[in-house]
């Protein structure tokens, strides 16, 4: 049963970003954090939770849920309770704050999504992870290339009056051919909003592949902060293009979401939740040892926290699970690990 004061948390370890949520009794956001894995998820999923010890939100939090690429990570360091896919998270999240929601196009750092409702429900997907083209990276590469910060990326955009043409199928042709016509003189600002016609073209046909777009359409993701991408995509489809508050952690939201539903149904009789407080503050650290005991030769890694093993993955006949059995890295110093 939820009461008044309980909180619910969302993690969302994205292979660029790191976002965490937390939302009341009421579904209302009360914090939201955007961290950038310059220095690895497990150190930017710790500033999160610092910058949430900072504004003193460390107790009644109920339930954990983790989403993202890097979700299994989040579930170990943070203790999550509920581990749901990105698909599940955003469209969770979309459906709530916009129930007649048609279309959900998602925009991340290395990876694009389009998720088909009716009445509210998810009923397809597509994603496409194999072209880097139209990503939030590959945005990041040109915008430092062009010499304008990612955050004006837009504004240039919207500033132009003859869009150049850039071959936008392949990331690789899509940068080969914004570098010939930056060197043939063109204009940024020119450049910058073919470059966003180019993508959004890109993805129409790569993710959403000739599936009909229905209204309402949302953008989600820290793409859907440039107004360019914005724009040319409502030229493409011919729609309006809605895009939501809280665009850049909608998966955390989501994941904050189901967390607090599987709550209600009593599916979490205890959180498994570390919290707050010691996940800011404890030593957590990633390293890896070869095992040699069969043909396989598998490469294990280890999630240490404070020197203690939590979780280990690589290998095939599953003995490394066993937390009990010492590992070879257990005897080395776990400060000097490589931190991820």
């Amino acid at each position: 049963m939820v009461r008044k004061g309980h909180r619910f948390l969302g993690i969302d370890v994205g292979s660029v970003t790191t976002k965490v949520v937390v939302i009341d009794s009421d579904d209302s956001i009360i914090f939201e954090d955007y961290i950038r894995n310059e220095g690895g998820p497990i150190g930017a999923l710790q500033t999160g939770f610092r910058h949430l010890d900072a504004q003193g939100i460390t107790d009644k939090i109920q339930a954990v849920g983790a989403t993202g690429s890097g979700r299994e990570l989040a579930k170990v360091i943070a203790g999550a309770d509920v581990v749901k896919n990105e698909i599940s998270c955003h469209a969770r999240a979309a459906s709530h704050l916009f129930p007649d929601v048609g279309t959900l196009i998602d925009i991340g750092g290395q990876d694009s999504k389009i998720v088909f409702f009716q009445s509210g429900y998810p009923v397809s997907f597509n994603m496409n992870t194999v072209c880097a083209a139209g990503t939030g990276s590959f945005l990041d590469h040109q915008a430092t290339r062009l010499g304008i910060p990612i955050e004006e990326f837009g504004e240039w955009a919207l500033k132009s009056r003859s869009p150049a043409r850039i071959a936008g199928r392949c990331g690789v042709f899509a940068e080969s051919d914004l570098i010939h016509k930056q060197q043939m003189g063109y204009r940024k600002e020119d450049l910058i909003a073919g470059l966003c016609a180019a993508l959004a073209t890109n993805y129409i046909t790569n993710v959403a592949r000739g599936q009909k777009i229905r209204p309402r359409v949302l953008f989600q993701g820290g793409v859907a902060a440039n107004k360019g991408i914005k724009k040319a995509l409502e030229d493409k489809i011919g729609l309006e293009v809605t895009v939501p508050p809280h665009f850049k952690v909608m998966g955390a939201f989501g994941a904050a979401l189901i967390a607090k539903e599987r709550f209600i149904e009593d599916r979490i009789p205890e959180t498994r939740f570390r919290g707050v407080s010691r996940i800011a503050r404890f030593t957590a650290v990633s390293q890896g040892f070869p095992c040699s005991d069969c043909a396989n030769n598998c490469e294990i890694q280890e999630i240490l926290i404070d020197q203690a093993p939590v979780a280990r993955w690589g290998s095939r006949c599953g003995k490394w699970e066993d937390l009990s059995r010492k590992s070879p890295s257990e005897k080395t110093d776990a400060h000097s690990a490589k931190v991820i």
